[in-house]
């Protein structure tokens, strides 16, 4: 199915990477191939993307057969993405508006799988939006999401290391996270100062007996003051110090040292506390 050069759609609608809203074009369409491969054979799948910009990766997605739910709050945009719905009848549905405040389980009968060149101002609230909620495994099958390399590389880090935090945990205690591809700045139009790097995420299973809100409470109470001992960064959550006690944790340890294991056996003691 023969489409334009993306370079002479964005040309011809007159279209510039808003900074405001964290765009950068993504245009060399083998790269956008090999990234709406990651998460499998996706055809026939129902497929959620974030902040499609004129649809280089949504072309790619609707290439591989997928039936595509775009939600784009750039209306500069709209015009390029209906000429992709009229090249592909029936496969793809822009939604204009703002992700983080649409109702994802009234787009989809089933589940689906998120694959999205993520607003660099909006990912990281984005992706710990999907990882966060009691009920689980979520009705997303997979997450296949460009961030800045350096974010990228923290989703994954293994515990011990700078990278470590937060969202290394609320990405790894119920999921696999893999640093699936890195990017160069010089594939984007404009390119951006830094790297880039796409992370595919697969839910697990939940540990049980554990509450995701009591777990995101202790990672942002340890990882807040993250050069402060345990005794003195979770002092302040109720019931945290005998946790780390009855677990053999010793209190001098700091944040970045603790396994997502301990993370997860100290929220399980928490949790109902």
């Amino acid at each position: 199915m023969s489409l334009p050069p993306l370079r002479e759609v964005i040309a011809r609608h007159g279209l510039s990477a808003s900074k405001a809203m964290g765009q950068n074009f993504l245009l060399d369409e083998q790269l956008l191939d090999r990234i709406a491969a990651i998460p499998g054979d996706l055809q026939g799948r129902d497929v959620l993307e974030v902040g499609p910009g004129p649809g280089g990766l949504t072309r790619a997605l609707l290439r591989a057969g997928a039936k595509v739910t775009a939600i784009e709050m750039d209306r500069r945009c709209l015009p390029a993405l209906a000429e992709l719905e009229a090249v592909f009848p029936g496969q793809l549905t822009v939604i204009e508006g703002d992700a983080m405040k649409i109702d994802r389980a009234s787009l989809f009968g089933g589940t689906y799988d998120i694959v999205a060149n993520l607003p660099y101002n909006v990912g990281t609230a984005l992706f710990t939006g999907w990882l966060s909620g009691e009920s689980w495994p979520p009705a997303w099958r997979s997450l296949t999401l460009m961030f800045q390399q350096e974010v990228a590389q923290r989703i994954v880090a293994p515990s011990g290391t700078g990278a470590y935090g937060r969202l290394a945990v609320l990405a790894q205690w119920r999921s696999t996270a893999k640093l699936a591809l890195k990017v160069h700045r010089s594939a984007f139009t404009p390119p951006p100062k830094v790297m880039s790097a796409i992370v595919h995420v697969e839910p697990g299973d939940m540990p049980e007996g554990v509450s995701a809100r009591m777990l995101e409470r202790v990672t942002e109470a340890a990882f807040g003051q993250r050069r402060k001992m345990l005794r003195q960064s979770l002092k302040g959550l109720p019931g945290a110090l005998d946790a780390l006690e009855a677990l053999g944790i010793d209190p001098q340890r700091r944040a970045e040292t603790l396994s997502v294991g301990e993370f997860v056996g100290i929220a399980r003691q928490l949790t109902g506390v």
